[in-house]
């Protein structure tokens, strides 16, 4: 717990002295008590129970102040608290190797029965966007809170050839800031042998200043593959422009990892999970990195970045709590102390 007014601490130090002057009234009260004839109908007046509760409403008020104190210098927590996130972009592979068997039913089935429970789980309020890439990224859902119109998108995938993996970043980037003027040919060599910075690339609409990776918080992507960029922009490239807005890139490889030859109707392919690329960008773009290597594998996933992406950890002022434990302390040490002896403390 951290504190922005911490020199207001100081005033804990009251909390010994007061102590020190109930001990002095009760000394005080004791002196007087000597006038009465028999000391002893005093004692047993008070008795054990009665001892009890004449200091109990006192403590009370004393932890009321105490909480006061700690209010005045405003403490601060690390709290969960639900996201501010309001977008998030799925970008999904559609390559051929997307219809291998060895996630089940196939990669693709797989992957869509699991962003659509990622779908389902996510607060009505955040808005969804979908894109589809394979040997180019194209937008198969622009952000939106209609979930029916998700789903239409992931059922219609059709699997293509080849993958570039760096389109779908660029795509997804282009659909979260729709007015930036991002487009993939801001990537492409001709523009890098003029020595033009890929953010000043293309357009140049607007003036643009790099963030710190992941600050901004109003949406994230998520982009599940299961092989490597065999074909447009450079993915690191792409990382590169997403962490310079400071939009999260959390990756998800489905597949395999040391690569293998896939064959089905009649034709054989050569894929490879290419997972040092995709930790590489989650890792630029202040994100993470997920494997899946079977279909509740997949869903797992989907359920943690789900848990991730609705709720965050802050640093949140919590100085309202101690002043309302504070009001309850003080409203319970009165009504104690009229109930028992009808006065105020």
């Amino acid at each position: 717990m951290g504190f922005l007014w911490p020199q207001l601490l100081w005033l804990l130090a009251a909390v010994p002295v007061l102590v020190l002057l109930y001990v002095w009234l009760l000394r005080r009260k004791k002196k007087l008590a000597v006038r009465y004839a028999s000391l002893s109908i005093v004692r047993e007046a008070m008795g054990p129970g009665q001892s009890i509760r004449r200091h109990l409403p006192p403590l009370l008020f004393l932890l009321a102040l105490v909480a006061m104190m700690i209010a005045a210098a405003r403490p601060l927590a690390v709290v969960t608290l639900p996201s501010n996130q309001q977008t998030i972009i799925l970008a999904m592979d559609v390559s051929g190797s997307m219809r291998a068997e060895d996630v089940k039913p196939n990669r693709l089935m797989a992957a869509q029965e699991a962003a659509k429970g990622f779908i389902k789980d996510l607060p009505r309020n955040v808005k969804v966007g979908v894109v589809a890439f394979a040997g180019s990224a194209n937008v198969a859902q622009l952000p939106t809170t209609n979930r029916d119109d998700l789903m239409a998108a992931i059922d219609s995938f059709h699997l293509q050839r080849a993958t570039a993996t760096g389109n779908a970043i660029v795509v997804s980037l282009a659909t979260l800031f729709p007015d930036a003027g991002i487009e993939v040919t801001d990537f492409s060599p001709a523009s890098r042998r003029q020595g033009i910075p890929i953010e000043q690339a293309g357009r140049q609409k607007k003036e643009f200043t790099p963030v710190p990776p992941g600050s901004y918080s109003s949406a994230a992507i998520i982009m599940l593959t299961d092989g490597q960029r065999t074909t447009g922009v450079d993915p690191m490239d792409a990382a590169k422009a997403a962490a310079d807005r400071g939009v999260r890139v959390y990756t998800v490889g489905i597949g395999t990892v040391d690569g293998e030859t896939i064959g089905f109707e009649g034709w054989s392919m050569r894929v490879r999970l290419d997972e040092e690329t995709l930790k590489a960008v989650a890792k630029q773009t202040a994100a993470e990195y997920f494997y899946a290597g079977t279909a509740t594998d997949l869903k797992k996933v989907y359920d943690t970045l789900s848990s991730r992406l609705t709720v965050e950890k802050k640093e949140t002022e919590i100085s309202a709590l101690f002043a309302l434990g504070a009001a309850l302390l003080a409203l319970l040490s009165a009504g104690l102390s009229l109930l028992w002896f009808n006065r105020l403390l």
